[in-house]
């Protein structure tokens, strides 16, 4: 009597089932274990509402950012420039809604989006049509955008913002008191996430980013236009480091030329830890969210056990060489 059972072929479902869903049974695990450390006097600190939705607003701003890095990071990018965009973008939107602007909240958002795509295409300018490495590309673009943001104040925080622009940070829907409510700057990362979801799985300009990651020539012998590919992505790249500027900016009710330091590294290490690929050519905007929400986690759980903030800088940075580390070995044995 023989039987159909295949040890090889189960150990490749169950390495494709791992390579898949890892990263997600790793963000649970995570949830499960500080749920049960942070538990006091019969309830746990970790799952309280409240502590759910602080992690959700504090993971908003350097999500939207991630994301928009997992477009360039797929394309064989990178982009260093993000925190510097952030600040840059933030003062600029800062200026024009202050209360004695009395300019309608939608001038200082568009005029926000506007200069961090413009900057986001420069990068792009710069990597496709001047042949500059991305990351020398960014890291100028880093460094100009950070001295503009302090040129612009003078090196001071500009204050005093309308209500209607505080909204957008601070706000929230669906209040029914300290039980439930959900905070302006979740919805915006959750709308961020969509649309980037659909763009990069049901569009051309999916197709195209994750064709041009994959082997650059052979997109271009395809018949992609991969120039105008790379402008486009670092283009939305700059829009999204902008979004976040707009609600961090929102949020803190002022625009602070020193913000966004080290968010471009967090952004980053959310992709990787996500699953993108820094060989270009894989990623996926859901692992980019679930590393995000990790090292949120992470930073929360800590804080709430009394952790060194010291400790948890180094444990995300061995956190980030694992993640660097296993993507290596994958694409060793992929060969």
């Amino acid at each position: 009597m023989s039987t159909n059972k295949n040890p090889a072929k189960g150990n490749i479902k169950l390495k494709q089932f791992i390579n898949k869903y890892g990263i997600f049974l790793i963000f649970i695990g995570i949830c499960l274990l500080l749920a049960v450390l942070t538990i006091s006097d019969g309830v746990s600190i970790f799952l309280k509402f409240r502590n759910i939705v602080n992690v959700l607003r504090q993971s908003s701003v350097i999500g939207i950012i991630a994301i928009g890095v997992t477009f360039v990071i797929i394309t064989g990018g990178i982009d260093l420039s993000s925190g510097s965009l952030v600040a840059m973008v933030g003062v600029i939107v800062a200026l024009l809604a202050r209360n004695s602007m009395g300019l309608p909240i939608i001038v200082s958002v568009v005029a926000g989006l506007a200069v961090g795509t413009f900057a986001g295409s420069i990068n792009g300018s710069l990597i496709a049509k001047a042949g500059i490495p991305p990351f020398i590309a960014t890291l100028g673009m880093m460094t100009i955008a950070r001295g503009v943001g302090f040129l612009i104040t003078k090196g001071r925080p500009v204050d005093n913002l309308t209500e209607s622009f505080q909204v957008l940070g601070q706000g929230s829907i669906l209040n029914f008191g300290q039980n439930f409510f959900i905070p302006f700057p979740v919805l915006i990362f959750a709308f961020v996430a969509l649309v980037s979801h659909f763009l990069l799985s049901n569009t051309r300009f999916g197709k195209f980013t994750y064709a041009i990651g994959g082997n650059e020539q052979a997109a271009y012998i395809c018949g992609v236009n991969v120039d105008r590919h790379k402008i486009m992505v670092y283009g939305y790249a700059g829009l999204l480091s902008a979004i976040a500027s707009i609600v961090l900016t929102s949020r803190v009710s002022s625009g602070q030329p020193s913000a966004g330091v080290s968010y471009e590294l967090d952004a980053i290490a959310s992709a990787v830890i996500g699953g993108t690929s820094l060989s270009g050519g894989i990623g996926t905007i859901g692992g980019t969210i679930v590393g995000t929400l990790i090292i949120a986690v992470m930073n929360n759980g800590l804080d709430l056990l009394g952790v060194s903030s010291y400790w948890q800088q180094i444990l995300k940075g061995i956190i980030i060489i694992t993640a660097v580390v296993i993507d290596t070995m994958r694409h060793r044995t992929s060969r």
